[in-house]
Formats: C-alpha cells, structure tokens, sequence
C-alpha cells in the first residue's frame, strides 16, 4: 500500500497573528498584542535547543517591526519579552539531573506560562492606573485630553464611577479631536458611534461613554486648544510610548498641548502602562525611527498626485478594513515627540512617577 507524505504545517505568520490579536479584542495594546504573538510563536516552534529559541524570538521581532510603519508602541513589548527570554535562559544554566530534551522541554513550558501571565499582568495594568489616576480628577476641575487614549478612558470613567452617581459627577472633560473629525459637530445629545485611532472617528466611543455616564463632555478641534485654555484646569493623555528620558510619544498634537499648558502653569500628566517604556531616546521631532508625512512641500503635479492617493485610502477605509496600526504616513495619522520638561508626572500601574523615574525603571528590566 503506498504511503501519502504527510504535509508539514504552514510556517508561522507573526505578522498576521499580531493582526489578529488586534483585530480580535478592540482593549488590547499594541505592545501586548506583540508579547502575546511571540508566546503563540513559541507555543507553534519546533525549537529544541536555546541558542533556537531565542534566534526564532529574535527573527519574529525583526519581521514584526519591519511589517509595521509605526513599530514604536509593539518595540515596548517586543524589547521587554525578548529581555524576559533571556533573563530565563540564563538563569536555567544551573546544572540539573535532567537529560538536555527534558531540561529544555521544561524551560520552554515555564517560558510559556510565565509569557502568558506577563500578558494577563499587562492587561490588568489599565485598571490599577485608573484606580490612582482617578484621583487627580477633583470635583470642579476640567480635564482636557486628546488621541483616543484607552487608558485615558478607563482613568475617566473610574473617576466617574468614583463619584457615586450622574447626580454627584462635579469634573468635566474636554476632548481635543482632530480638524478633520465630524464628531465634534454632532449635537451632543447624539450618542457618537465608530472607534478610537480610525479616521474620523477617533475618540467617538469615549466620548459617547462619558456622556451616557453622565460626564459633561465638549469636543474641540486641535486649532482652539489654545483658546481654551481659560476653561481647562489639566491634561491627561495617553503615550503610545514612554521613553528613555521621561518624555512620549503620542497622537500628534500632544507636543503642543504641553507646549501651552506649561506656559499657563497647567498641570500635565501622561497615564501609561509600564510596558509602554521602550528603549528609545529622542532629541527631537526629527529624531523618531519611522518615517512620517508631516512636513511636504509639492508643486502642482505632485497634489494631483496626492490626491489620487487621498481617495484610494478614503475608499479603503470605506470598504470596512479592520483596526490596523497607525502608520504614520499621514498627517491625521502621525504621532510627536513631548519632551519630559512638560510633563507633570506619570501615571503607571506601578504608582505616580516622575519623567527622570523612567529611567531608573529602565535600567530594573534591562540590568
């Protein structure tokens, strides 16, 4: 009887897993997306030796950042899962009775279920900072935040719940959106609808949360910050990452926002979970590692050009994509660089921080 060979598996896309992760749950962070693709990489690796695993680790990542044109947020996660890898390894050299299979069987299991625990760790993260986050927010005080921040979210939300009641809440929420939203147009008895971070719709859903919370919320444009400052008492935003010397990275925009509130000596804070911390350190706008269509200057043929460009994207975005990473590619979709000097603290499920505290957090992962 003649034998059928038996077709191997299809090679592991971590391209498409971290898609999928981020598809599949519309709370999870980018960086924890990433930690989980990596643990799902291991789970599917037939890697018998440790030199193997932490080269399969170190392909994954490489392949990860390269797919995305933003990979500022996932490097966080990536950096602190492989630091996690080889801290592991390293501490498994003590000599054992086991054969090498078994001893290596039983570091790939315990790096298995101690990945997924830094997982379920850094989901939880957002409710410890909105625990202590959400005593910055103080009846007649008005905050005033921008970029579609979960965390932010969460923060505000619990602020509210804290206050016992719609009858009770005593703060209000201004919400930046970006020129080109329709959400600040909308009649504010109007429930808002779509998602964070997607097009015109960034931020709707949290506005429409605080509102049915009973959380008096204004939506502006990113032009009238400054006309509102009279009317707003802080600022609390989120980071798609917090680096070396204490100062983010976010919705563009942010840089501004500080810029203003230090000059009117209003507080600003940043709430970020610590997996955000990734090891970068800017010197300024022009010193990120991704590229970003910002600043162009074209003749008539070239905005022809962009045109066309502008409504292939509209058309895609109309066609139902799913939630993607934010490339950076294009005004609405790029990020900037705030320095910590504007930055009042930080505000991480490890308790409130200092910008210069980053770095001593830093060198605890790394050394």
């Amino acid at each position: 009887m003649a034998s059928h060979p038996t077709s191997s598996p299809p090679p592991f896309d971590i391209v498409q897993t971290y898609q999928r992760l981020l598809a599949s749950d519309p709370e999870v962070t980018m960086p924890v997306a990433a930690i989980e693709a990596l643990v799902e990489s291991l789970a599917h690796s037939s890697a018998s030796t440790m030199s193997e695993t932490l080269t399969l680790v170190s392909q994954h990542t490489a392949t990860l950042k390269q797919a995305i044109p933003n990979p500022i947020s996932l490097s966080a996660g990536t950096d602190l899962f492989q630091r996690y890898l080889i801290t592991t390894l390293n501490r498994s050299t003590a000599p054992t009775s086991l054969s090498p299979d078994d001893e290596f069987r039983t570091i790939r299991n315990h790096l298995l279920s101690n990945g997924r625990l830094i997982v379920e760790n850094a989901k939880a993260s957002r409710e410890k900072i909105a625990s202590i986050g959400r005593n910055f927010v103080r009846d007649g005080k008005t905050v005033l935040t921008i970029g579609g921040s979960r965390v932010v979210g969460t923060l505000l939300r619990a602020a509210a719940e804290a206050a016992g009641g719609r009858s009770n809440i005593r703060f209000r929420v201004i919400y930046v959106l970006p020129q080109n939203s329709s959400a600040h147009k909308t009649s504010a008895a109007k429930p808002q609808t779509g998602r964070e971070d997607e097009g015109s719709g960034e931020g709707a859903a949290m506005v429409a949360m605080l509102r049915a919370r009973g959380v008096p919320v204004a939506t502006i444009p990113d032009s009238a910050v400054a006309y509102s400052l009279a009317k707003f008492d802080m600022v609390i935003v989120g980071a798609e990452g917090v680096v070396e010397n204490g100062g983010i990275i976010s919705r563009m925009g942010t840089y501004q926002i500080g810029l203003l509130a230090k000059a009117k000596g209003k507080p600003f804070y940043v709430a970020a979970e610590s997996h955000k911390f990734v090891r970068l350190f800017p010197l300024s706008q022009y010193d990120l590692p991704i590229k970003q269509r910002v600043i162009e200057f074209r003749v008539g043929e070239d905005a022809e050009i962009e045109s066309s460009e502008q409504m292939r994207t509209f058309d895609a975005e109309a066609s139902g994509t799913t939630r993607t990473e934010r490339s950076g590619s294009t005004p609405e979709d790029a990020v900037d660089y705030t320095p910590p000097e504007l930055i009042s603290a930080i505000v991480t499920e490890c308790g409130v921080q200092t910008p210069s505290a980053v770095s001593e957090e830093l060198i605890k992962i790394w050394f």
